[in-house]
């Protein structure tokens, strides 16, 4: 969904490097994959055509962080009273 977005953090020598890959368009959505020692970030679209792939090796990679939109369309589980798990009625 657009605005999802994946953070990698690599190890490079003597220093870190943040890379993101961001769902940018409506109806986009960010895929991860770790395959044979890589691992691949993919922006793709709603038909499953690849936009844009960031490979990493994987002994490299240090984080690797998913931050998805939170949805207004009700997706996510509710508790009771209709109020998502772990939110608090007393604050």
């Amino acid at each position: 969904m657009k605005g999802d977005r994946v953070e990698i953090v690599v190890d490079a020598g003597d220093t870190t490097r943040t890379y993101e890959v961001v769902a940018s368009r409506a109806g986009r959505r960010v895929e991860t994959a770790v395959r044979r020692g890589v691992v691949e970030v993919s922006e793709v679209t709603r038909t499953g055509a690849v936009v844009r792939t960031a490979r990493f090796m994987a002994n490299r990679v240090l984080a690797l962080v998913e931050q998805p939109v939170p949805r207004e369309d009700g997706s996510e589980k509710r508790g009771q009273g209709g109020r998502p798990f772990g939110d608090d009625p007393e604050s």
